[in-house]
């Protein structure tokens, strides 16, 4: 294990994760604003954007372009001064850096030369929009955007749909009517939905029903702003897709399977099989000695 303490002195500069607003200034937090101002330099998603919240601010920090585009090319240049001891805060056009956006690259590879890589907490349009939508907070399973092509979509969503817990997806507005078509398909047209529009500015809005009603939402005029979408899980999914993988395995498969994949031994395996297939333990027992 290697040992990161973010705030004795070190040795090389610190790469800094700082979350700025979605939406409404406010939500700026007093510590990111010290960091920006701190910082030797500001790594930006895009450097016009953040360039308006540093003026908003009174921050006179210098910014290099930092996005997917130019990320392998920067990452390099970007090491080189952390270790000659330049402070950098990195930041995205909204919300937390990493989260759809090339900072994960830059943390890996901070980390792997032992930089330290101090997060902020801040602004999160997923997770602001969950804790509103009335949809089960936890467990939650966060996805971002879906796959732009239609069968690479539809496959994403047929993943989904095994999944029990809450999700959560964004959307741009230009998609939104064909996402929910394709969700619907997938899904089935009750499948309870929240799409969470336009989150922490002026027009605001939370639109709560089922799948079939956001569809005809969606139909009624011009879809506008940037959207999270908070899901109900499929409480049989992950049930249904156990199912799946042994239905085709005899018992002793079944226990080996299990001990292999949950590092347990055969009598937790026995067990566990036993409550999946609906059967007695000495059932199973029984079969997986057979073969000793």
């Amino acid at each position: 294990m290697k040992s990161q303490k973010s705030f004795e002195q070190q040795a090389t500069g610190t790469l800094y994760l700082v979350p700025t607003p979605i939406g409404n200034l406010e939500d700026m937090t007093l510590r990111a604003i010290r960091i920006l101002k701190e910082v030797d330099l500001i790594a930006s998603e895009d450097t016009r954007n953040t360039q308006k919240l540093l003026n908003h601010f009174d921050i006179h920090t210098s910014q290099i372009s930092f996005h997917e585009h130019n990320s392998q090319e920067r990452i390099p240049h970007l090491l080189k001064k952390l270790q000659e001891g330049t402070n950098i805060a990195q930041v995205s056009d909204a919300g937390m850096p990493s989260i759809s956006d090339p900072g994960h690259d830059l943390v890996k590879s901070c980390i792997k030369e032992q930089i330290s890589v101090v997060p902020l907490p801040g602004a999160n349009a997923g997770l602001t929009a969950l804790i509103a939508s009335g949809l089960s907070p936890q467990p939650f399973y966060f996805y971002g955007f879906l796959p732009r092509k239609k069968k690479e979509q539809t496959a994403a969503l047929e993943e989904l749909d095994q999944h029990p817990e809450t999700f959560i997806l964004y959307e741009s507005p230009h998609r939104l009517k064909e996402v929910l078509k394709n969700m619907e398909r997938v899904f089935g047209g009750n499948r309870k939905i929240v799409l969470c529009r336009e989150l922490t500015k002026r027009y605001e809005e939370f639109l709560r029903g089922s799948l079939e009603e956001a569809i005809a939402w969606s139909q009624d005029g011009e879809v506008r702003g940037e959207f999270c979408l908070i899901v109900e899980g499929n409480e049989n999914g992950a049930r249904f897709k156990e199912e799946e993988t042994w239905q085709a395995l005899s018992l002793q498969e079944h226990v080996e399977q299990v001990m292999s994949e949950k590092h347990v031994r055969s009598k937790e395996a026995i067990k566990e099989v036993a409550k999946v297939r609906h059967l007695k333990k000495q059932e199973v027992y029984a079969a997986y000695h057979e073969i000793e």
